[in-house]
């Protein structure tokens, strides 16, 4: 029986264990796609590659692999579709992303390559994906204009290379960065981002003031805080910021480029968990 069959096999319906099956379920898909002696423990070197075949394309960003589990593209965000969600509007050129996907992937032999977290919360894989002759398929989907960078505190493998990629599509208009849903939000614009809180935006704008209050990093671009366009970062994430030099005097004054989910409070406000989600645009 193999390692998967035996999961399975272990994670058998019982009254007791309905609340873990799930888990424990992809944890052993997980254990599959890695070499038999790293089954027990996943190898923690960053440059670790697991090989599956393509089995279904979910939309731009999402696959189905032969071995049953998700992959989710890490450091991407491809244009979503409801998925079995009615209440939420599909986004213009998700049928595009997906059939782009689909054209890369479905049915080829891949190879996955995990940088930082490797399974998310819905119990996907998260890996940069090789495809048929060595292609970066994340890097396709930027160079298409059919996808934005969207990195994480603990997944931001190659991100530098991914942003530049993104710029380059942004600039030959290719793509989303052709519609008017995409379009850079200007950061002095706080009515216009504030219609657009609990959507995904890049805003851009020069920092007015940057402060720490409480450790917590603050970039107002605009008179009043309590109303104006800010970005955060928590005191936990701090460190990373830091390894930058001081974020205060990084900041201030400076155009920026800055990405995130929209939230409201004193006004729009995009929280930053890591660097990269800020650009420097006046280098």
């Amino acid at each position: 029986m193999t390692r998967l069959a035996k999961c399975n096999a272990r994670a058998a319906p019982g009254k007791d264990r309905r609340r873990k099956r799930l888990s424990y379920r992809v944890a052993c898909g997980f254990a599959s796609l890695l070499p038999a002696a790293a089954a027990a423990e996943p190898p923690r070197d960053a440059r670790v590659v697991a090989e599956d075949r393509v089995e279904a394309i979910v939309d731009g960003d999402t696959l189905r692999l032969a071995g049953g589990l998700e992959l989710r593209l890490t450091g991407i965000q491809a244009p979503k579709l409801p998925l079995g969600r009615p209440h939420v509007a599909k986004w213009p050129l998700a049928d595009e992303a997906k059939a782009a996907l689909a054209e890369l992937t479905l049915g080829a032999s891949v190879r996955l390559r995990y940088g930082g977290r490797r399974i998310d919360r819905h119990g996907r894989l998260l890996a940069h994906l090789f495809g048929p002759r060595g292609r970066w398929i994340q890097g396709e989907m930027l160079s298409r204009g059919l996808a934005r960078v969207y990195t994480f505190a603990d997944n931001r493998t190659r991100a530098a290379e991914m942003l530049a990629l993104e710029r380059a599509a942004r600039a030959a208009g290719r793509g989303i960065w052709s519609h008017p849903r995409y379009r850079i939000r200007d950061a002095v614009d706080a009515v216009g981002l504030s219609r657009l809180v609990g959507t995904f935006q890049i805003v851009e704008g020069r920092v007015r003031d940057a402060a720490l209050v409480r450790r917590r990093l603050y970039l107002n671009f605009g008179a009043d805080w309590r109303t104006d366009f800010t970005v955060t970062a928590a005191p936990r994430h701090r460190r990373s910021f830091a390894a930058e030099g001081d974020p205060v005097a990084r900041y201030r004054g400076r155009r920026v480029r800055v990405r995130g989910w929209l939230k409201r409070f004193n006004g729009p406000m995009i929280e930053a968990d890591h660097p990269e989600r800020i650009e420097l645009l006046d280098r």
